[in-house]
């Protein structure tokens, strides 16, 4: 079982379509996949963890069915396997509430979702260089 190097949970089907186009053109050898739902993805990162792999970074919606993003940001940190692994939240929301949460309960950094594709581009592009090109990750 292979991890992938981004482990994207976003529940807008649309939205996933457009950042997997624009994670494939700023690197067509990222392996990312995607969930749809927290408690799925609590699952399916458990199982990875349980086989010694892990995704090199987590991102997550802060708006989701079944586990809310904040909830399974939580259950991520708890989990000694996992807690390492990068966790950004990537949500629409600016609230400051929000953010100042998501930093408490473990979130290594919160990114606002922009507006039209060429600013998620350049996002994205800063998001993938930071954390899967120049960061040392914990192994």
């Amino acid at each position: 079982m292979a991890a992938p190097d981004i482990f994207y949970i976003e529940d807008n089907e649309d939205f996933i379509d457009v950042v997997e186009r624009a994670i494939s053109q700023i690197d067509n050898k990222t392996i990312m996949q995607t969930i749809d739902d927290g408690a799925l993805a609590l699952t399916t990162l458990n199982s990875l963890a349980e086989n010694r792999v892990k995704p090199r970074l987590i991102l997550i919606d802060l708006n989701l069915p079944g586990l809310s993003g904040l909830d399974l940001l939580k259950r991520i940190k708890e989990n000694q396997a996992l807690r390492y692994v990068p966790t950004v939240m990537f949500s629409t929301s600016d609230n400051p509430k929000d953010i100042k949460t998501s930093l408490e309960f473990g979130a290594n950094a919160y990114v606002t979702k922009p507006m039209g594709y060429n600013n998620l581009i350049k996002c994205l592009s800063a998001v993938h260089e930071f954390w899967l090109n120049t960061t040392c990750l914990a192994s």
